[in-house]
């Protein structure tokens, strides 16, 4: 990576690999912010960076980056969205607002374009309803 980024400081694709490096594999997440950062400045409108970077932001708990970021890469034009919408599901998660989440999730539904990214959008929304707390009022209801 460093080879090519050394013939090319300002490839795109480049940039956003060697933040993904620093993000998943060696969880230096500043380290890989810098490089997705640059990867953006170069080409704002990449398909491929903003949802490594979003991922990485919320990794970070950088979540009102996050959320500009996300505001921003949904005016990307031919993104794909059903990605970045569960990245903001995941971000209302973890600001605690599991009913949020999950109007994401049944937004990223309607984007999703793949047997396999709809699969992963619904094993996604069973596991934030099964986090969601019982209703106790109706077994009350019943038991009256």
């Amino acid at each position: 990576m460093n080879y090519a980024l050394s013939y090319d400081p300002e490839d795109v694709d480049s940039l956003c690999l060697m933040g993904r490096i620093y993000s998943k594999m060696l969880t230096d997440y500043n380290k890989a912010k810098l490089y997705f950062e640059e990867a953006i400045q170069c080409d704002m409108t990449n398909l491929n960076v903003p949802q490594y970077y979003i991922k990485c932001l919320l990794d970070n708990e950088d979540l009102n980056e996050a959320e500009k970021l996300i505001s921003y890469s949904l005016k990307i034009k031919g993104i794909d969205r059903s990605i970045i919408l569960m990245h903001r599901s995941l971000l209302s998660e973890k600001r605690g607002s599991l009913a949020n989440a999950l109007k994401f999730l049944k937004e990223a539904e309607k984007h999703c374009f793949t047997s396999c990214s709809l699969e992963l959008v619904k094993e996604r929304k069973k596991f934030i309803q099964s986090k969601r707390p019982k209703n106790k009022t109706k077994k009350k209801k019943e038991i009256q």
